[in-house]
């Protein structure tokens, strides 16, 4: 992202004041209420928002929007926390506290969307940090976001820890109705002191369940990102077994595994609370993530092999509601942009050219008993 040139912006709201931090990019604003004591906000005008991944990531997708840098989430093992150092902030508190708002998101969003150039590629959201933080709370960025895709007939998908995603679900079921929209939430473990401990700033599990549950129920197709897995904390086959069978029983699409990686910055946070509140563990972590960033092969796929075993065993993905039929053909809500992006699709249906509105299927209300949580 290019900081030079960005236009100040005051509007409402907190006391409003000039920062070193961009130059004379930004705004610092703070806000003296308790879910925002002690964070700052730094309001930039973006040159641009619809951002391409390089080809050399090893993620599932071309096409990303973030309407946000930095996270009130202050997951202690969050992948994201390095790109602060990019803006000459710390990959630690600073990434928790220090908050870049892209105000102009939504008119950006619209704009590049109709550019000739533009060919309705599937989009990812909350693929670097979450768009539904708190901090979208105040700035209601994420509606003028989601009416632009929605207009535009332009597919995309949504991953989120946070709650307030059913407040757009209105929004989300009408861009349902004219392109593929599919979602996924967050849910590595159902232990709730674990939750408080490395998950401070977001809703509880119990609460994201809720969310995937309400999704589907509506008819946003909506699966479960099992992640992190943590070596040693939540990785016993009970743990297993109890987070599988509550993410069942929210009608799930689908459940992803992915085991805990530690790339810079985030490698020396997550370290540092371990040593702290498990120093016994810091040698056999040291053992796992000796070599690099990633667990060893070995590990990851015994963790994905039981994972898989357990979601046939608690049948998600096993109904033919649309839900599981929209994350069958995306491979849920990461994977759907790289299938339709190799597929040369850009994210349509079969016989649907780019745009053009698709005839969709009805949804059935998920058993009660899916929805029957904790």
């Amino acid at each position: 992202m290019r900081w030079d040139g960005l236009r100040l912006e005051t509007g409402e709201g907190g006391q409003g004041e000039t920062t070193p931090l961009f130059a004379r990019s930004a705004v610092a604003r703070t806000f003296d209420t308790p879910e925002f004591r002690g964070v700052t906000f730094y309001e930039i005008h973006a040159r641009s928002v619809i951002n391409r991944v390089p080809s050399a990531s090893r993620v599932p997708f071309e096409w990303t929007i973030n309407p946000y840098r930095g996270c009130t989430h202050a997951c202690t093992y969050c992948f994201a926390r390095r790109t602060h150092e990019y803006l000459d902030l710390d990959a630690g508190r600073d990434f928790d506290s220090k908050i870049v708002v892209k105000v102009n998101a939504p008119d950006l969003v619209r704009r590049e969307l109709a550019a000739p150039r533009w060919g309705g590629h599937p989009i990812a959201m909350g693929t670097n940090v979450d768009c539904y933080q708190r901090a979208e709370g105040r700035y209601r960025l994420m509606p003028g976001i989601l009416e632009a895709l929605r207009d535009a007939r332009n597919p995309f998908s949504i991953l989120t820890k946070g709650s307030l995603i059913l407040r757009d679900l209105g929004l989300l079921a009408e861009a349902a109705e004219v392109t593929d929209v599919s979602t996924a939430v967050s849910i590595g473990f159902t232990d709730e002191s674990l939750w408080r401990a490395v998950e401070p700033g977001t809703p509880s599990p119990r609460k994201r369940l809720e969310v995937c549950a309400t999704l589907n129920e509506h008819g946003i197709p909506c699966g479960v990102l099992m992640a992190p897995i943590l070596p040693y904390l939540c990785d016993s086959p009970q743990a297993l077994e109890t987070t599988v069978r509550h993410i069942a029983e929210t009608g799930a699409t689908h459940v992803t595994p992915i085991v805990l990686h530690l790339r810079p910055g985030a490698r020396e946070w997550f370290m540092a609370w371990l040593s702290r509140e498990h120093p016994r563990l810091v040698p056999r972590y040291l053992e796992l993530y000796g070599r690099g960033a990633y667990a060893p092969k070995a590990y990851q796929e015994r963790i994905g092999h039981a994972v898989r075993e357990l979601a046939r065993k608690h049948g998600i993905g096993r109904s033919a509601s649309r839900g599981d039929r929209a994350s069958e053909a995306r491979g849920g809500a990461a994977a759907g942009a790289r299938r339709g992006a190799a597929a040369g699709t850009r994210g349509t249906r079969a016989g649907q050219r780019p745009g053009e509105r698709p005839t969709p299927a009805p949804a059935p209300a998920a058993p009660p008993e899916q929805l029957t949580l904790l």
